[in-house]
């Protein structure tokens, strides 16, 4: 099982020298990956209705972010958690996927999402209203940009004549995660996704029921569900038997990846009190030191 950090951008700030030292940090004391959130614009709290009061905090875009941090580092991973797809060009995400998977040796997933801010989606002249259905041809898109120098694709929403992208994943594919936890998510896992990053459940059996049924659908397809990863995400506030208790219950539920998540408080997840870059440092490092002989 694979650990990686949420980086804290609302909390720390976003300057070369501060996510550097949090990058280079979580690779020396034994990180496996750092994840990326993602919003494009935010609604203006002063006047936005309540329900859209949310997305305006400091987000790097995630390709340049990352981009950045492959270079100041060697093996640390990353990914985006998540990247709302349908608000971008499909074609321009698979570049700018493949450009990151060349500079950075391989080390990116991308984790994708339908959104929920339409503001966002007004701003980048894209449809609110379609986009879970666009994602679904996105991903064939770039899944065969990905594949092959040239593509010849015609679909609803993309025509693609006998061109490509240069370069591409040397692999021929950038790993595809998608994020959500409705059942149309785990059917665009099955399909199309190399895992789920699911975030509403806690260590239980709600997840257990969950993951039980994303399996059931790959069996389902005649896909062996060993081959879907799961990345969820744990907090390192509280106690630190419960952060190993934690840990036992999903390594036993085949979750892949655990997402260090500290600077926000949701659901079962609990943000640190302390808000610096040492406040930051330091409870990763005592997450670290406490589970780490469990993963």
């Amino acid at each position: 099982m694979q650990l990686g950090a949420l980086l804290p951008l609302g909390d720390i700030g976003g300057e070369p020298s501060v996510v550097r030292e949090f990058a280079q940090t979580a690779e020396s004391i034994g990180y496996d990956f750092l994840e990326g959130p993602d919003h494009v614009l935010g609604s203006n709290p002063a006047s936005a209705p309540e329900p859209e009061r949310t997305g305006g905090g400091l987000f790097h875009d995630p390709f340049v972010l990352f981009g950045y941090l492959a270079g100041c580092t060697t093996k640390l991973g990353f990914s985006t958690g998540v990247l709302i797809l349908p608000q971008r060009q499909s074609v321009l995400v698979a570049k700018q996927a493949a450009c990151l998977d060349v500079l950075c040796g391989g080390r990116f997933r991308l984790g994708i999402g339908v959104g929920w801010n339409e503001v966002e989606f007004t701003g980048l002249n894209e449809d609110f209203h379609n986009r879970g259905r666009r994602s679904e041809e996105q991903a064939d898109v770039m899944q065969a940009l990905w594949a092959e120098p040239h593509v010849d694709f015609k679909g609803k929403w993309h025509t693609i004549e006998d061109a490509g992208i240069n370069p591409r994943p040397a692999s021929g594919r950038v790993p595809l995660w998608y994020g959500g936890h409705a059942d149309v998510t785990l059917r665009r896992v099955v399909k199309w996704g190399d895992g789920w990053m699911p975030l509403a459940y806690a260590p239980g059996e709600e997840a257990k029921a969950a993951i039980a049924k994303l399996r059931s659908y790959a069996e389902a397809a005649g896909r062996d569900p060993a081959t879907i990863g799961i990345d969820t995400r744990v907090s390192a506030a509280g106690e630190e038997a419960q952060w190993r208790q934690d840990v036992l219950t999903w390594k036993s539920c085949g979750v892949t990846h655990l997402t260090l998540a500290n600077y926000y408080q949701s659901g079962h997840l609990r943000r640190i009190a302390g808000r610096s870059l040492a406040d930051h440092i330091g409870a990763m490092t005592r997450y670290w030191n406490a589970v780490a002989d469990l993963l």
